[in-house]
C-alpha cells in the first residue's frame, strides 16, 4: 500500500494537479483499493472533522485583514520606510525589498501576500534602477518567506490547531527566527550587490526624513504588536486576535489613511473567501490521505524500517 500511495501522489503531482485534489485523490484510490464500502460516509467525516476547528477560523481573519492593509496603501508606507532606513547602501533597493517584507510579515502572515504586494511595487522599480530581472525576483521571492514565520502566521495557526500546539508560543518562537533569516538574506544581497556593482542610494536619510516616514508607517507597525502582546497577556485568543486584527485594519483603511471605500469590500472579501478556499480544501483533503496512512500503519512502517537501517541520530535524519 506504501508503494501504491507513493505512486499515485507523484504521478498525479507530475501531470499538474492541484495538490488539494492530489491529496483527495490519492486517499480515495488508497481507500477502494482497500475494498472499503463506507466510502460514501467516511469521506465526508473526514472533509467535515479536517476543518472543524475553532481555531482554524483565525487563518480567514487574518487573511481579510492582510488584504484591507494591502488595498489601504499601506505597502506604499511600509517601503517608503523601509528604503530611508537602508536605501543609502549599496544594493538599496534590494535591502529595502527584504526588509520591508519583515514589516509586511507582521501584517499578513503570508507569503503569497508578500510576493504580490511588494513585489509589483519594487522588482519594476529595481529593474529600472539596474538591478538584474532575475535579481529581484529572487530576492523578492526569498525575503516573502519572511512571512510565514514571524506572527501573525497562517501557517502556524494551522500547525497549531492541528498539533495541539500553543499558537501564542509559536508566534512568540518565529519572532528571532524570522528577523534572523532578514538579516542573513541582507548579508547575502549585500555581497552579491558589491560583486556586481549595483547601485549605491545618493545619500543617507536625514533624522526628520525617517521621523516622517516612521510617522506614517507606524499605526501599520503597531498591528502585529497589538496581535502579539493581547495572545501573550491573556487579553484575547488567538481567534479573537484575527477578529481584532481585521478591525484594526478597517479602522485604518477607513478613518486614518481614508484609502479604503465601502466598493472596495466585496473585492476584499472576495478574495479572501478564494484564497481560504483553496486553504480549505488542501486541509480537508489531507486529513482522508492521513486516515488512509494511520489505518494502515504507514508511518510505524516507515519508522520501523528507518529504525531498521541505522539507530543513529544524524542517520535517520538523513534518511
Amino acid at each position: 500500500m506504501t508503494g501504491f500511495i507513493s505512486i499515485c501522489f507523484v504521478v498525479l503531482m507530475v501531470v499538474g494537479m492541484p495538490i488539494g485534489f492530489v491529496l483527495g485523490t490519492t486517499g480515495l484510490a488508497a481507500m477502494l483499493r482497500m475494498d472499503m464500502t463506507s466510502i460514501l460516509q467516511i469521506v465526508p467525516q473526514r472533509y467535515f472533522a479536517g476543518v472543524d476547528m475553532f481555531t482554524l477560523m483565525a487563518m480567514p481573519f487574518f487573511i481579510l485583514a492582510g488584504e484591507i492593509m494591502n488595498k489601504s496603501g499601506i505597502t506604499g508606507r511600509l517601503v517608503k520606510f523601509a528604503n530611508v532606513l537602508v536605501g543609502h547602501l549599496r544594493g538599496g533597493l534590494a535591502h529595502a525589498n527584504i526588509l520591508a517584507s519583515v514589516f509586511f510579515a507582521g501584517i499578513t502572515g503570508a507569503a503569497v501576500s508578500d510576493t504580490a504586494a511588494i513585489g509589483s511595487m519594487l522588482i519594476p522599480a529595481m529593474v529600472e534602477e539596474g538591478y538584474d530581472k532575475d535579481f529581484s525576483a529572487a530576492v523578492t521571492a526569498s525575503s516573502s518567506i519572511i512571512g510565514p514565520t514571524i506572527p501573525p502566521s497562517n501557517i502556524m495557526v494551522i500547525y497549531g490547531a492541528f498539533m495541539q500546539v500553543s499558537i501564542a508560543g509559536l508566534f512568540l518562537a518565529g519572532v528571532v527566527p524570522g528577523l534572523l533569516v532578514a538579516a542573513a538574506l541582507m548579508i547575502l544581497t549585500a555581497r552579491i550587490s558589491k560583486k556586481r556593482g549595483y547601485p549605491v542610494g545618493e545619500r543617507r536619510a536625514t533624522m526628520k526624513e525617517i521621523a516622517v516616514a516612521f510617522k506614517e508607517a507606524f499605526i501599520a507597525l503597531l498591528m502585529p504588536a497589538i496581535i502579539l502582546g493581547g495572545i501573550l497577556s491573556g487579553i484575547f485568543t488567538p481567534t479573537e486576535a484575527a477578529a481584532v486584527a481585521v478591525a484594526y485594519a478597517l479602522f485604518i483603511g477607513f478613518f486614518v489613511y481614508r484609502n479604503l471605500k465601502l466598493k472596495d469590500m466585496w473585492p476584499i472579501v472576495m478574495k479572501m473567501a478564494r484564497t481560504t478556499g483553496v486553504v480549505f480544501l488542501v486541509i480537508a483533503a489531507a486529513s482522508i490521505l492521513g486516515w488512509v496512512l494511520t489505518i494502515e500503519q504507514i508511518p510505524e512502517k516507515v519508522a520501523t524500517f528507518m529504525l531498521s537501517v541505522s539507530t543513529n541520530k544524524w542517520v535517520v535524519m538523513g534518511m
